[in-house]
């Protein structure tokens, strides 16, 4: 037989030519049949047909892989993979649209949700879990863990059955809320109300933030049931358990590979022969992508918190898990910076009796936090003094009633620590106020600068926080205080609230948290000391708060008499009337 192979450059006629044509094979010429109209046009109907047939294959849920195949099966295991945070409408609209795939195409049987996500945008994180219900409730669903963090957790528990690895990272099960700004009003941008702006109200925003936890926390126990280990408490302190602890704690059900969650949802199915399809790749083109997930370049373990506030302005929600290095410092508000500093005060301006604050020493406080002190030893006509060198603070101290130390970032040397004991050995008042919150720290310092003072009065603020988690205001670093000693600093008291305050070693306290309370460095509760107060020649009051003193937060419980019996005490101080230097 003659050999008919095509070489290169051989000529072949178009099939559906309706004359007949040569063609040229290996050098010999055949006559190709002529084909009629009619012909040409049913062939090219056919190939229309099956070109759509096909197309409706692809998008009704056989992928594009299954063409290959000599036979379609139409009985699939879908795996669906949550990855990264979901902190974009983006994202979360991408996740939705494959769960609904997954939910009205009939060829996917049952789904594997692999979650390796750190969480995300509160509202985001919720929407993506209420679909994956809607879905459980017509398909079986089984989690496969890599790691499922804060929302990527809240997500994971919608499914039947959640599969970890040994050291899969599980739980984080919290909330992290950006609290509303303050409004500084314009009278050309108007606003219709007081919440218009801000959204929220700061008192109110821990409450809101506790809801949304309650939230989370009832979503896991109906998710879990039975099998949960934990106590609502225990679930609330958002602890992150390996694989295998959570297994233990109930959060989790068995230690197993992404193979084993299919075959577990398989059978749950009754499947015996199916294929394995990534649903992501599937109905990618069907919908919006879950590709670029942050609309930032930014990789989710370098997120920080101001990257969120410019995806999500304040007031924001997240249940997502952030590195503690990305959480501080914060956003810096008003309230924290520089711009709602007082205009300072030189030492010869200082009027007699007047209450020094020190800013020499890289002091973070303003007139925001001393506001409300400020005006009530006005109405005493006594005046509030910023002052910001040493230098100036020294001069103007023999003038003075009484000397504010509170947020410092730079220590106090020996010198300017002998003087301000003098200045209280001579019958005058230091007030030393600590707060834990990163807006007054200076981080590594933390309360090495406040020591440096503190120590030579017999008191020293302990390092890391005070937290109740049964008795609190909102949220559980806003702590109720209830039990106090008998002076002028702490009379008509008999409930206080501090916000997120440090405990201060003393021999001389003022009040104390209740014993339920916990420190953030010890991990153990006690009986902690939050004020201390001494009487001597002079005065010295301790804080291990500062929240306490501005507006809002000064208005509940007992915190406006605490701030007037402060007042009260500043008032009783006697300054000395400073006897003329001679002429020479």
């Amino acid at each position: 037989m003659t050999n008919t192979k095509l070489k290169l450059g051989t000529r072949i006629r178009l099939l559906f030519e309706p004359v007949a044509r040569d063609v040229e094979v290996g050098g010999i010429d055949v006559k190709r049949f002529r084909l009629g109209r009619r012909t040409v046009a049913a062939l090219a109907l056919a190939c229309i047909l099956l070109v759509s047939g096909l197309g409706y294959l692809y998008y009704t849920g056989v992928g594009y892989r299954y063409f290959t195949e000599t036979k379609v099966r139409k009985d699939i295991v879908g795996v669906i993979t949550v990855e990264g945070p979901i902190i974009s409408s983006q994202t979360a609209s991408g996740y939705t649209n494959i769960i609904n795939q997954a939910l009205l195409n009939e060829s996917v049987k049952a789904v594997v949700l692999r979650v390796d996500s750190p969480g995300g945008y509160a509202d985001y994180i919720e929407q993506v879990y209420l679909d994956i219900l809607e879905l459980k409730e017509m398909k079986p669903v089984v989690a496969s863990v890599v790691s499922a963090l804060s929302g990527g957790y809240y997500i994971s528990v919608a499914a039947d059955y959640i599969y970890v690895h040994p050291t899969s990272t599980v739980g984080n099960i919290g909330v992290i809320g950006e609290g509303p700004p303050t409004l500084i009003p314009s009278e050309i941008v108007m606003e219709t109300g007081a919440y218009k702006v801000t959204g929220f109200s700061k008192l109110l925003f821990p409450f809101n933030l506790t809801h949304a936890l309650d939230s989370f926390v009832s979503a896991v126990e109906a998710g879990r049931g039975g099998r949960l280990k934990l106590s609502s408490t225990q679930l609330r302190r958002g602890m992150i358990y390996f694989g295998s602890e959570a297994v233990t704690a109930g959060l989790a059900d068995e230690i197993g590979s992404l193979q084993k969650a299919v075959e577990r949802v398989a059978s749950k199915a009754g499947l015996v022969k199916y294929d394995v399809v990534d649903l992501n790749q599937l109905f990618k083109a069907s919908g919006p992508s879950v590709s670029s997930y942050n609309e930032t370049t930014v990789e989710w373990r370098d997120l920080t918190v101001e990257t969120l506030n410019r995806l999500h302005p304040p007031p924001a929600v997240y249940h997502l898990y952030l590195p503690p290095r990305t959480l501080a410092p914060g956003i810096h508000t008003l309230e924290s910076t520089a711009e709602a500093e007082a205009v300072n005060v030189s030492a010869e301006k200082v009027e007699r009796g007047a209450v020094l604050v020190d800013l020499s020493h890289g002091n973070r406080v303003s007139t925001w936090e001393l506001d409300i002190l400020a005006a009530e030893l006005a109405m005493r006509n006594m005046t509030l003094a910023f002052v910001e060198t040493w230098d100036e603070v020294e001069s103007a101290l023999g003038n003075s009633s009484a000397l504010i130390v509170a947020a410092p970032t730079e220590p106090y040397s020996s010198e300017e620590g002998e003087r301000i004991e003098e200045f209280v050995d001579d019958g005058r008042m230091l007030l030393m106020f600590f707060d834990p919150a990163s807006e007054y720290l200076e981080i590594p310092a933390l309360n090495g600068p406040i020591n440096s003072l503190a120590n030579r009065f017999g008191l020293h603020f302990a390092k890391g926080y005070l937290y109740n988690e049964e008795e609190h205001y909102g949220f559980y670093r806003n702590i109720y205080i209830s039990s106090f000693a008998s002076n002028n600093l702490t009379r008509g008291l008999s409930s206080v609230i501090f916000f997120t305050a440090a405990h201060i070693y003393t021999n001389d306290g003022a009040a104390w948290a209740s014993h339920e309370t916990f420190s953030s460095t010890a991990e153990r509760t006690g009986n902690y000391t939050v004020m201390a107060f001494m009487k001597g020649n002079g005065t010295v009051a301790a804080f291990g708060d500062l929240t306490f003193l501005m507006e809002p937060y000064c208005y509940l419980e007992d915190n406006y008499r605490l701030v007037l019996n402060l007042v009260e005490a500043i008032a009783g101080v006697k300054v000395p009337i400073e006897a003329p230097h001679p002429v020479p």
